[in-house]
């Protein structure tokens, strides 16, 4: 899909005040002519189509865009992220199913958004699990709920508190909250008011030896590859619920999906379930065919 001719986003705050008046100027669609301008887009591959189907969802990504506001980061290029998750929306949306494109691009818009933040946002890289990724969106919010607005460690408290409702380790509480403080120069002194030593002098290394590593990314790539197989004995419908629920770092839930394929959200538990059973099995096949090739 072609880049889309969109309004241009300035990094300053009087062009992103132009450019959220210019986009309110993109009609919004009604349901019967969204649906033709996906099929034209779909079935012909007209960019026309396509561009009228991205500019009348500009507002829902800015609306979205600016629930990110928080994290240190230009609005203009996390707007410019959002826009990129909703052109991959465009690109895959599938009008027959019976759902409206603001449902569905609603989570491209998120991810684009998200994985941005976590590649940009600070220097230490930031954890990639989804719990991590939860813990980072969320923990401003919490600490808002509970009245822990001020800078430094949280209290035991607190962090049980955190950690209960976000579904994470205390550690990773404490671990988090201290990079949410900023990113600190390990060239820094120990003590502000003398030389001497630095706060890299401290840091031990926990890593595991490269023999530990390279059997480890291995035995990764190999459930991997075992998975990806393993995927291929699913429809369409069940890949997507399955991926959705059980590989996506932010599950859809069951509503959106039921309202995405027309069903109840039973029913989309259910193939869920199903799909899961279906790939165990065939992973496990995989899993004992490699290993009786090994032997052989």
């Amino acid at each position: 899909m072609a880049q889309a001719s969109l309004p241009a986003l300035a990094s300053l705050e009087g062009g992103l005040t132009r450019y959220l008046d210019e986009i309110r100027r993109f009609p919004m669609l009604q349901p019967q002519e969204e649906y033709m301008l996906a099929k034209r887009w779909r079935e012909h591959q007209d960019p026309t189509a396509a561009e009228k189907l991205v500019t009348s969802h500009l507002r829902l990504v800015a609306k979205i865009a600016m629930g990110y506001r928080g994290y240190g980061l230009p609005i203009s290029e996390v707007i410019s992220e959002g826009n990129v998750g909703l052109m991959q929306a465009v690109k895959r949306f599938e009008p027959e199913k019976g759902f409206r494109l603001a449902t569905y691009a609603m989570w491209w818009i998120k991810a684009a958004i998200q994985e941005y933040i976590l590649r940009s946002w600070s220097l230490v890289k930031m954890g990639t699990t989804a719990n991590q990724k939860r813990l980072f969106f969320n923990l401003r919010r919490v600490k808002s709920q509970i009245q822990a607005l001020d800078d430094g460690d949280l209290r035991p408290d607190q962090v049980k508190h955190i950690a209960t409702k976000l579904g994470v380790t205390e550690d990773d509480v404490v671990s988090m909250n201290r990079r949410l403080g900023g990113d600190a120069s390990l060239n820094a002194p120990v003590r502000a008011d003398e030389e001497g030593a630095e706060w890299q002098d401290w840091l031990v290394d926990h890593s595991e030896d490269q023999e530990t590593v390279l059997a480890e990314r291995q035995e990764l790539d190999g459930r991997k590859a075992l998975l990806a197989d393993a995927l291929g004995v699913l429809n369409e419908r069940e890949r997507r619920i399955f991926e959705a629920r059980r590989l996506a770092e932010d599950p859809i839930t069951l509503e959106d999906l039921s309202t995405e394929f027309g069903i109840s959200r039973e029913r989309v538990r259910q193939i869920e379930v199903r799909a899961f059973e279906k790939v165990q099995e065939a992973v496990k096949k995989g899993a004992a065919s490699k290993a009786l090739a090994s032997i052989d």
